[in-house]
């Protein structure tokens, strides 16, 4: 098969400007092979660039993350500082593939667009990246990372510092219309930028700040065993430094797990809440007897525990839980820090914190999806979204951080260890005090963003009637918000007065997501959920 002139020209175009000459080399090969299954996924468009910034594939061309993708993305970012007359960057990178490669391609562009740059010394935590973005008083701020998505991604999350456009960032990601801004702006990239070197690569003392800082967060460290694992991320300096100057015993590390490795390749996907993710972590605790099980995705800014449940033994906390656990903890121990401030979660996070908040006279805030959209809400004390995303200092890192998240679970742990009670046990209070609320999730991979379009879709117009033997009380579409909150796409629906129901497509990765959440006494909740999570199975099938 020839391929057409229109793809043969773009692919030439786009060859003549890669700043990557093994990304060029490829490419031409490719054109010289004919092969038109590569060069049609790698020709697909432009990576979108969002609220979430980049993500994407790594390979050649301008629907993958490369050398040419990031160089636009500077570029455009450059273009919008300018107009608002920013002038200081500050970035970071995780240790995924390109990661090296992205940081020196983005402070290159922005020297030669005048800026003035600041590079941490070393891949670091996200959240290290967050909080030298507001102690360096730095306009934006880069990331480069995929997070927790499979290895051969990787991605790209901007940070705004101080208040841009009228909208309050305090060193926090990028929100609408930002994401549109600089898209335009990349969009106007039809040239190479002019490069520069000369930027200050950071020691580390903007590390040893954070450290410091988190690290103070603690009022007690009582002996307990940890078990961590960094999940092939880069989790393990920050974790092990922060534990240590908070005062807490040496940690019992993963050591499978415990190295940076873009290969990812004790997990089938590098993210805590996957199915065996936690597995060699779980194995490490049952050996040594742990007290908790603490582990980060791989940029460190999400934290996932496990505790020894007497009923099942043990087992990883759902993000509700873990969420009710930190809210209730710092509501019930902490009560002077919470004064003229507000908790908040998502909109599909357990609705457990507002009962916690109104009962400690603690305002609540709920936004959409998205700690974006958390770390927008002045005063805020303590906000969290269900997929293991935590702000419990938000001064300091206003955005989830998981290794400060890690430390309050310890801290925690350790008090009520001291105390002769369990983390499961605690749990059982914060259901005693609060009433039980049982939370799912339900994802689905798809191969088409088309696919979860198409469902939505059917859905508005044909909502379920019953789920469960609850009857369908309300509908609301998300794109049409009633309640103040920006539009989104999902759906939530509610049956009878404890039942809730919200899908949507994932941010991030190409998932369709549902979330349940049922108000009822544990036991009945517990025989009621199989039922819900197969019908609602089979309501979101895709075949």
């Amino acid at each position: 098969m020839t391929l057409e002139q229109s793809l043969i020209n773009e692919v030439r175009e786009w060859i003549a400007l890669d700043p990557s000459p093994e990304d060029a080399a490829l490419l031409q090969r490719w054109l010289d092979e004919n092969n038109e299954g590569e060069l049609r996924r790698s020709f697909n468009g432009f990576l979108q660039f969002g609220t979430a910034g980049l993500r994407g594939p790594i390979g050649p061309g301008p629907s993958c993350m490369n050398r040419a993708v990031v160089h636009r993305a500077a570029a455009g970012i450059a273009a919008y500082m300018k107009a608002r007359g920013l002038t200081k960057v500050v970035i970071g990178r995780d240790a995924r593939y390109g990661s090296e490669d992205f940081t020196r391609e983005s402070a290159e562009v922005f020297m030669g667009a005048g800026m003035a740059v600041y590079v941490l010394p070393r891949p670091m935590a996200t959240p290290v990246l967050a909080y030298a973005t507001t102690a360096l008083g730095a306009d934006v701020g880069i990331m480069v990372t995929a997070s927790h998505n499979p290895p051969q991604d990787n991605g790209y999350k901007v940070y705004l510092g101080g208040t841009v456009d009228g909208t309050r960032y305090a060193g926090s990601q990028i929100v609408s219309p930002a994401d549109i801004q600089i898209a335009t702006e990349i969009s106007k990239i039809h040239q190479l930028a002019p490069k520069k070197r000369g930027w200050v690569d950071l020691d580390d003392a903007i590390f040893d700040e954070y450290v410091a800082k988190t690290a103070a967060l603690t009022r007690s460290h009582n002996p307990i065993s940890v078990v961590y694992s960094a999940m092939h991320g880069v989790g393990s300096e920050s974790i092990e430094a922060v534990f240590k100057a908070a005062g807490f015993s040496e940690i019992s590390f993963v050591e499978e797990q415990r190295q940076p490795d873009p290969a990812f390749p004790t997990v089938a996907f590098p993210n805590p809440e996957e199915p065996g993710a936690i597995d060699l972590s779980l194995a490490l605790a049952k050996q040594i007897d742990a007290d908790i099980v603490i582990a980060n995705d791989p940029d460190a800014d999400r934290c996932a525990a496990a505790i020894n449940d007497p009923v099942t033994g043990w087992r990883m906390l759902r993000g509700d839980e873990v969420g009710a656990i930190l809210g209730h903890y710092i509501a019930t121990t902490m009560p002077e820090s919470t004064h003229g401030k507000a908790f908040a979660n998502s909109i599909v996070s357990s609705s457990i914190l507002k009962k916690i908040a109104g009962k400690h006279g603690i305002e609540f805030k709920e936004t959409l999806t998205g700690f974006k959209w958390l770390a927008k809400i002045e005063n805020l004390r303590f906000g969290y979204e269900e997929a293991l995303g935590y702000a419990v200092d938000p001064t300091s890192v206003n955005d989830k951080d998981g290794i400060s998240a890690a430390l309050l679970i310890a801290q925690c742990t350790g008090e009520l260890k001291a105390a002769g009670r369990t983390m499961a046990e605690y749990l059982e209070e914060i259901w005693a005090t609060y009433g039980f609320h049982a939370t799912e999730q339900i994802s689905i991979r798809v191969k088409s963003l088309a696919q979860v379009d198409t469902l939505l879709n059917n859905l508005r117009k044909n909502p379920p009637q019953a789920i469960g033997g609850y009857a369908l009380t309300q509908a609301d579409d998300l794109e049409n918000p009633t309640d103040g909150l920006p539009p989104t796409n999902g759906l939530r629906y509610w049956f009878g007065a404890d039942l809730r129901v919200i899908i949507r497509p994932s941010g991030t990765e190409a998932k369709l997501k549902c979330y349940i959440e049922l108000c009822a006494p544990q036991k009945a909740a517990m025989e009621i959920l199989p039922a819900l999570r197969s019908e609602l199975a089979a309501l979101m099938a895709l075949e």
